[in-house]
């Protein structure tokens, strides 16, 4: 693709800059796919996959505990139904906007390309921020959002899912308004509770598919979890069932963190701990400061947004999963993490590491994992949720995880086969890239021009 080219796509919407970072990122990895198909360029693929097929937006009124109206902004980013259904999160979160929803609409699409399971790629939400409201004022901005959007979704055109300040809770509230709305009783969206049709593992998939995927990149090493210590950023769904599966395959985590800060504990985070952290988190909705109340030994450290690095990626460990937002890993975060001795970065997020730290990690060669590659495990199971809808049955978790481990495993070998054949060995974010790309783009041209 042309410079030019590049940058009619970037200046269509210049204020959207995680979307252009997302599409930057792919762009420079796949040019040895273009210059293998030129007819790619020819057709204008990459034009058409990253402008969505449809971007809904619309307003969200609904009143608080004071009887105050309050009115926020709803959106949902189709970007792509190819390979099936558009299928993404719901993120309720104050810096929700376009640009935003448009760079994780793009990501979700490479990554349930990934998977080969029958989704397409979407993403939506709102500016409402869920945190410190009751549950009265969630239950009612979740009705006025999915009034709206009931419009717009279905078990065969977009099956939405859970995401940032989307939790069983908000599922719930939805798919009751859903239901009501459209009078019928389907698998319209994942997350949903177990008693209505919902999965076992799906709290569950996205954090013990990071682990699943960074033991397979660890055991091409020849190597295990085992003794391994690590930091784990973040303290919500994605975090927790992180650091409980490496504790489970012998890993020790030592830190966690939020929004406010993060904790080092020396001794470890065992499962004892965890469960506390867990209970703060999910049934206190508290902070994770409240950890060195409980335990003493541990150290707290809070935000400084004034530093230009986090100290949270200054702490010596061996492997590195950042599982709480977009960018948390910067430039000199990237070079603090391989002094500290760093051997491995697998992303729990989407895009946690900026394009700076991405460049570090390729040259120094640290056994990097990209997002869209390791954290797949979230919607593979929501894939596998649709699936038990439509043949009205429940899988065991057993059952549940044993394909969550393979679905991991087949997206590990598939990264490394691809970047193998295009002269990258070992390069798990070209070859996440590629092979996601490849797989959308086929299934676009063979639909023709729409």
């Amino acid at each position: 693709m042309s410079d030019s080219e590049l940058k009619k796509i970037l200046t269509r919407d210049p204020a959207e800059k995680e979307f252009h970072q997302a599409v930057q990122e792919v762009i420079e990895t796949i040019k040895p796919v273009l210059d293998h198909h030129p007819e790619y360029r020819q057709l204008g693929v990459l034009e058409r996959i990253t402008e969505p097929e449809r971007v809904i937006l619309f307003r969200v009124p609904w009143m608080d505990d004071g009887r105050n109206v309050r009115v926020n902004r709803g959106y949902q980013v189709e970007m792509s139904s190819a390979l099936g259904p558009f299928k993404g999160a719901l993120r309720f979160h104050p810096s929700v906007n376009l640009g935003i929803l448009k760079f994780l609409a793009f990501e979700q699409t490479l990554k349930n390309a990934l998977t080969t399971l029958p989704m397409g790629g979407a993403q939506g939400g709102s500016d409402f921020e869920p945190k410190g409201k009751s549950d009265d004022e969630v239950m009612r901005f979740c009705q006025s959002f999915m009034a709206e959007l009931s419009h717009h979704i279905g078990q065969d055109t977009d099956i939405p899912d859970g995401g940032l300040g989307v939790g069983a809770r908000e599922i719930g509230y939805m798919f009751g308004m859903y239901k009501k709305q459209r009078n019928e009783f389907s698998g319209v969206l994942t997350g949903k509770g177990l008693q209505w049709g919902g999965s076992y593992m799906r709290p569950q998939a996205t954090g013990y598919g990071v682990v699943y995927f960074a033991a397979e990149m660890l055991a091409a090493r020849n190597e295990t979890f085992e003794g391994k210590t690590c930091l784990v950023s973040g303290s919500g769904n994605v975090a927790q069932h992180t650091a409980e599966k490496i504790i489970e395959l012998g890993g020790n985590v030592i830190a966690l963190s939020d929004s406010s800060g993060f904790i080092y504990d020396p001794e470890g985070i065992d499962r004892k701990k965890l469960d506390f952290v867990k209970r703060l988190k999910n049934l206190k909705r508290g902070r994770i400061k409240e950890y060195i109340d409980k335990y003493s030994e541990t150290t707290y450290t809070e935000s400084d947004t004034s530093l230009d690095h986090n100290p949270f990626w200054s702490m010596k460990a061996d492997c590195a999963f950042p599982c709480a937002m977009e960018n948390e890993i910067g430039e000199n975060d990237a070079y603090n993490l391989i002094n500290n001795g760093i051997k491995l970065v697998c992303e729990g997020a989407d895009m946690p590491s900026s394009p700076e730290a991405l460049k570090i990690f390729m040259d120094k060669k640290i056994l990097f994992a990209p997002g869209k590659a390791a954290n797949a495990g979230g919607v593979a199971v929501s894939g596998l949720e649709m699936a038990q809808n439509r043949m009205l049955l429940n899988w065991s978790a057993e059952e549940v995880d044993h394909r969550l481990k393979t679905i991991m495993k087949n997206i590990h070998q598939n990264c490394l086969h691809v970047a193998d054949r295009y002269g990258l060995p070992g390069n798990y974010l070209a070859g996440a890239n590629i092979a996601g790309f490849v797989r959308v783009v086929d299934a676009t041209l063979d639909q023709g021009l729409i």
